[in-house]
């Protein structure tokens, strides 16, 4: 989950309750929800001025201390973990960390917090790639870590409710048991919270089959940056008795407030898994044998990825892994899943047979084998891994045209020339999301300058978005706001 900074001086307009309308503008208006923000990268140009919130003293230590009874954290060594992001690329100076486990504690660390101005920063598992989820500055950081606990589930319907803090592999764990999945899967899966990826609306490697999380989410339960809680959590899978409000806290990464408990619709486990990872010589094979696999695995495809010849590279070469067919320019990592064994098998045969003879693919390999589908899962999985160890990372999240998704990589490796150490494109083909990469020794102001703004206007001129999976900074360069 990313910050909630400075909601409260939008609660102190209204001491009446307005329109909803007028609300709404209000918060997208805000300079206080829209000035405040982090940028993708430390080197980032721009970085805002600190607004003029209180600083801690004494008497807000003491006042969390009693209502937290041990969990407001003040140790310097328990705070540089959540005061640094994933990629360790920006750095926050908070010297409070609080651990609530209900949501009343959420609503009178909030309503103190409004009282006292003093900023807040959300932190779910802190595993973002934007650097959303630590403070900018000396912001209180709020976790969700520890409120962790599966509220109901029901068989009957499917229907999860949890709170915010659960991590997704765990509610998958909870779920297989029970014969259903989690509608959405992540490669931080083991460290991500649900309530993140809610406020950060993931996408992730099961959207094609089951979509977005503004379809699969049912309520929320939210506390507003007063101390108000706002218990949108139904288990209805229609309901359309006024304003759906869950839709606008789905995304909007904890800058409206603080997502603590989720309804969430799960489907049921499949039978039948199989995994096929497959070589193309050309990205126009590429995406012909993504129009083959929806055409001829139907309603079994559960996931179409790619990656390229210098993410397989990166995965060798830094984590040792093993490429299981022969050297291609692409790969494709395609799954099926479905409730007849036999079936899906069939479909899938005829499927490889189709690509294979019109050469489309030139090399493949398919599990059926839990063990098997793993390993071939992390030759997609961990590419991010691999490039924390190729030097200071450059990362874009773009939605674009899927005829265009590689167009980008390819005109932004002839643009930088030989300014990067590396430029690797993978991602989503099925929702046309391009995970675009570029590494360097070490931080380099040049080759960010030469990186922004070419990349937003590029992906401008063919109505793309620059916030797929991971949600853009307000406060960076001229062309986001504009793209915004």
């Amino acid at each position: 989950m990313a910050r909630m900074v400075g909601f409260s001086s939008l609660y102190r307009l209204y001491p009446q309750q307005p329109t909803w309308s007028s609300v709404v503008k209000r918060v997208l208006d805000a300079p206080s929800v829209r000035g405040r923000g982090r940028g993708v990268h430390s080197g980032a140009r721009n970085t805002p001025a600190r607004l003029p919130f209180s600083h801690i003293i004494e008497e807000d230590v003491a006042f969390f201390t009693r209502l937290l009874a041990g969990r407001a954290v003040t140790d310097p060594d328990v705070l540089a973990a959540c005061n640094t992001d994933w990629l360790k690329s920006v750095q926050g100076k908070s010297e409070l960390l609080l651990r609530p486990q209900t949501t009343e504690e959420v609503s009178q660390i909030l309503r103190y917090c409004n009282e006292r101005n003093l900023a807040v920063s959300p932190q779910g598992g802190n595993t973002g790639l934007v650097g959303g989820s630590v403070p900018v500055f000396d912001e209180i950081i709020l976790s969700t870590a520890l409120m962790n606990k599966v509220l109901t589930f029901n068989t009957v319907s499917g229907i999860l409710t949890c709170q915010a803090g659960c991590v997704l592999e765990s509610l998958s764990q909870y779920l297989e048991e029970l014969d259903f999945i989690m509608p959405l899967d992540l490669g931080a899966k083991g460290s991500c919270h649900i309530g993140g990826n809610v406020a950060t609306n993931a996408g992730g490697l099961r959207l094609l089959r089951y979509g977005s999380l503004r379809g699969t989410v049912l309520g929320l339960e939210v506390v507003l940056a007063d101390g108000r809680v706002l218990n949108c959590l139904s288990d209805l899978r229609k309901d359309n008795t006024g304003y759906d409000l869950k839709q606008l806290f789905i995304g909007s990464e904890g800058t409206l407030g603080v997502i603590t408990a989720v309804s969430i619709l799960c489907p049921r486990k499949p039978k039948s898994v199989n995994v096929a990872f497959l070589g193309c010589l050309t990205f126009q094979n590429l995406l012909e044998t993504f129009q083959c696999s929806r055409g001829m695995l139907g309603e079994i495809l559960s996931a179409f990825e790619f990656l390229d010849a210098a993410c397989m590279k990166l995965l060798e070469r830094h984590l040792q892994l093993t490429n299981p067919i022969t050297e291609s320019p692409f790969y494709i990592v395609i799954e099926t899943a479905g409730s007849n064994a036999t079936h899906d098998e069939e479909k899938l045969h005829k499927f490889l047979e189709e690509v294979m003879t019109s050469s489309l693919v030139t090399d493949g390999t398919v599990a059926t084998e839990e063990t098997k589908i793993k390993a071939l899962w992390s030759l997609r999985e961990r590419i991010t891994e691999a490039l924390t160890h190729d030097g200071f990372t450059y990362k874009y999240d773009i939605s674009l045209p899927v005829e265009k998704i590689y167009q980008l990589v390819n005109d932004m490796r002839d643009h930088l020339g030989n300014k990067a150490k590396n430029v690797v494109g993978y991602g989503h083909v099925g929702d046309g999301n391009l995970h675009l990469n570029i590494t360097s020794p070490s931080k380099d102001p040049s080759l960010l300058a030469a990186i922004e703004p070419y990349v937003y206007e590029w992906t401008s001129s063919v109505q793309g978005s620059i916030s797929a999976d991971h949600t853009g900074p307000p406060w960076h360069p001229q062309p986001i706001q504009d793209l915004a």
